[in-house]
């Protein structure tokens, strides 16, 4: 799977985690940046993506990502 698969795939699991159709991130993407994007929409997105890609995160890369980019590197490394 190539990267642009993985964001195109984040892309649409922020869409339903968030219920806005017009969401699209990029690899700067921080929760600053999404509206709604709190500590409980947090978790929330955190296991729609371990869902979608079937994988589980360590609690250190869950407090450690920035930003988008670093989500994708992870799961990269993972797939």
């Amino acid at each position: 799977m190539s990267r642009q698969e993985i964001l195109d795939s984040v892309n649409s699991v922020f869409r339903e985690v968030f219920d806005r159709d017009e969401i699209t991130v990029n690899e700067e993407t921080t929760a600053a940046d999404v509206e709604g994007w709190d500590s409980l929409r947090h978790i929330t997105l955190i296991e729609a993506i371990e869902d979608e890609f079937d994988m589980r995160f360590k609690m250190n890369e869950v407090t450690g990502m920035k930003n988008v980019g670093e989500m994708l590197d992870i799961i990269a490394e993972r797939i």
